[in-house]
């Protein structure tokens, strides 16, 4: 009896999988559009409507010894003359395609070209051209449903100024995500997957758009295309989300409609293609890269992908904020040669501050003097052929990406890009004060012959991770001045500075955001015994958004969080400001408030500056409609020296309150003065002897 319920379970259970995941039975192809009929040559295998324009041929078969024989289609009654070539296999070099060799129940993707659709032809046929023969042909029916890509709506914008276009599922497993923005400051987040009425830590790791489970960097108005892992596909998941795994928190996210009818993957989708579905409409910036190469001990990585006429190229480099990578062809086939090189430039600007992508030609080892030298070809009679499409810094990494075409009108200036190997060059250097290559300080430049055939696809030799290479300066932490002399705080959230911030200053690793208390992040206070002290706290009011709700509270515990605590773990801190306790006897917040952050103004750049004020200057403050709460704490006579500004909702967003007896605050005051005060008699002092020196100098 028990194994018969067992197997009833079973059966349910799986009638169950099957109705909710659908298409994601194992052997989904599209939609079926019939077998070939065979009239020679040992024709068969079972055709397959993938998208709009791509048909899937399973367990194809063919003796190969037809003299002129190819995939041909039309739009009449039979196979005729008067057909389309498709050729096969698609990435076919020379001008005309290969005659079909023999194949033996083999899988065949066929790409239908000029803007053909499958709505166009009415017949797919093996077809002779010498003979004006059909070996084997299938028919489409008319009242064919094709598979077609879905467009969802956009992230959700909870968290880190995450946000997209509309999301489109491309096949069941790819997903297209427009003009993506995130500031790249969640200390472990990435795209994350699962199923539930909402993401949860139940989900799984999707990796980035380059395969790469790293956390996430920064995103500035991006387009990429994430491809989910192992056998997980569209229908067996509810949500797409941008989550912290860390700290449990989802930045944002887009649901997965369950009547889903996208094409299978297969391995057909790149964002090119026509099977991209509208409003978008297919541009170079959103083309997948398929190959990599690494440079200079791998502190350089050159990405790219031809385009049709075009080549995108994406350049990355471990650089210190002032330095350039060049990348491009060389002077010398089979040498690397600097002179005749013609190379773009690429960097991040600091004067500016704006990503570079410019094309150089060096006539001569020297700095351009407008006609020789280093030059960029602008400052000699040419034009930039480098189309800047954007970049990104993060942790000492440089990535800018580029487009420029494979044959130019300079033939002067500008080297043509072969369609077969050909020697490049790559070199790490200083700007100059034009923000121009400094020809005279090249740090590292290739020395051997690297060679790159820019036709290619699926060259994968990038082996190390740039992000985890040493970096050759040591990352100095912020000074974060105390705040003594004030009885008024006002409280706001901000980010946490990675390295140089939070982290640096507690040793604790945040979750990307912190208090920023009178604009600074996580200062130090002092407080008076028997004194009251007003905060005026902006840190969210809205429950239902966590990564937007965060009381203010002042505890002994240096972690806060107290809402996340067992009992147990609460019996151990004090609260002393903040909270209040409802007819039932709960601690309930009482500092909430509007909610106010401080948020990049593009990507977190706090790795780029050494002092925090140069830092805030790239932040902007975005508020919610509504009003601040105040918080008003008289110090008691029994409060221990050392307590803490904290959120009751997270752990680790504040930092320490020193609590002193009536008239030390004024001392410690006094102290603080006179380290300043002695500081600048020593920037002074040194001022006042080196003048003579630099007199001397310039008399020289």
């Amino acid at each position: 009896m028990a194994r018969c319920q067992h197997f009833i379970f079973s059966l349910i259970f799986y009638s169950c999988l099957v109705l909710h995941f659908g298409h994601a039975q194992i052997g989904n192809y599209g939609k079926k559009i019939g077998e070939f009929n065979s009239y020679a040559h040992g024709i068969s295998g079972d055709v397959y409507a993938v998208d709009e324009s791509t048909i899937f041929i399973k367990d194809f078969s063919y003796d190969g010894t037809g003299p002129d024989t190819h995939f041909w289609v039309g739009n009449g009654t039979k196979a005729s003359p008067l057909g389309y070539l498709i050729p096969y296999p698609e990435d076919y070099k020379g001008r005309e395609p290969p005659t079909l060799g023999s194949y033996e129940r083999a899988n065949i993707i066929l790409k239908l070209k000029n803007d053909l659709k499958i709505r166009d032809i009415k017949y797919l046929a093996v077809w002779c051209r010498r003979f004006t023969v059909n070996f084997g042909d299938v028919f489409i029916p008319s009242n064919l449903e094709i598979p077609k890509p879905r467009v969802l709506p956009e992230f959700s914008r909870l968290a880190h100024g995450l946000r997209s276009g509309n999301i489109s599922i491309l096949d069941s497993k790819t997903f297209y995500i427009p003009n993506l923005h995130y500031d790249g400051a969640g200390p472990d987040a990435y795209f994350w997957v699962g199923n539930g009425s909402e993401p949860n830590i139940h989900g799984t790791k999707v990796p980035n758009e380059m395969g790469s489970l790293d956390p996430l960097r920064g995103y500035q108005g991006e387009d990429i295309e994430v491809v989910l892992p192992k056998n997980l596909t569209v229908y067996n998941i509810e949500w797409l989300s941008v989550w912290c795994v860390q700290y449990k928190h989802n930045f944002g996210h887009v649901l997965i409609p369950k009547d889903l009818d996208v094409p299978p993957a297969l391995g057909q989708t790149k964002i090119t293609t026509s099977s991209t579905p509208q409003p978008f409409v297919p541009t170079p910036t959103t083309h997948d890269f398929s190959n990599c190469k690494e440079m200079l001990d791998g502190r350089v990585q050159v990405q790219w992908e031809v385009i049709g006429d075009d080549v995108k190229i994406r350049v990355s480099g471990k650089i210190k904020d002032d330095q350039y990578v060049a990348f491009g062809l060389s002077g010398q086939e089979n040498e690397s040669k600097m002179i005749g090189g013609d190379v773009v430039v690429v960097a991040y600007d600091s004067r500016t501050q704006k990503y570079i992508a410019v094309d150089y030609y060096m006539s001569h080892l020297s700095q351009c003097d407008g006609e020789k030298g280093v030059c960029p070809d602008e400052r000699v009679g040419g034009k930039n052929d480098a189309i800047l499409l954007g970049g990104t810094r993060k942790n000492g990494v440089t990535s800018v990406t580029y487009m420029r075409p494979l044959r130019t009108n300079e033939p002067v200036k500008d080297k043509m890009i072969p369609e077969f190997e050909t020697s490049v060059i790559a070199a790490i250097g200083r700007l100059n004060s034009r923000g121009e290559a400094n020809a005279h300080a090249p740090t590292d430049q290739t020395s051997e012959d690297i060679r790159i055939d820019f036709t290619s696809r699926n060259i994968h030799e990038c082996k190390t991770s740039l992000y985890n290479l040493s970096d050759s300066t040591t990352l100095k932490p912020w000074k974060i001045p105390e705040i003594i002399d004030t009885d008024t705080f006002t409280a706001r959230i901000g980010p946490a500075g990675n390295k140089r911030g939070y982290f640096a200053i507690t040793g604790i690793p945040p979750w990307g955001i912190a208090w920023y208390i009178n604009d600074r992040l996580i200062p130090e206070i002092t407080v008076e015994r028997g004194r009251t002290y007003t905060f005026i706290v902006e840190g969210g009011n809205d429950p239902s958004n966590p990564a937007k709700y965060h009381p203010f509270y002042i505890t002994t515990s240096p972690e806060g969080g107290y809402e996340q605590k067992s009992e147990g773990q609460r019996k151990q801190q004090r609260i002393l400001a903040g909270v209040a306790h409802n007819k039932e006897g709960e601690e309930i917040p009482t500092a909430q408030g509007r909610y106010c952050e401080w948020v990049h103004k593009t990507i977190d750049r706090s790795v780029e500056f050494n002092n925090f004020e140069d830092f805030f200057k790239t932040l902007k403050l975005d508020c919610q409609p509504g009003q601040p709460a105040k918080l008003e704490w008289t110090v008691a006579q029994d409060t221990p020296n050392l307590v803490y500004y904290q959120c009751f909702t997270h752990n680790n967003l504040g930092w320490k309150i020193h609590v002193v007896n009536p008239g030390e605050r004024a001392r410690r005051e006094e102290e603080q003065e006179g380290l300043t005060s002695a500081g600048s008699a020593i920037t002074t002092i040194t001022i006042f002897f080196l003048t003579p020196l630099y007199t001397l100098y310039f008399l020289r």
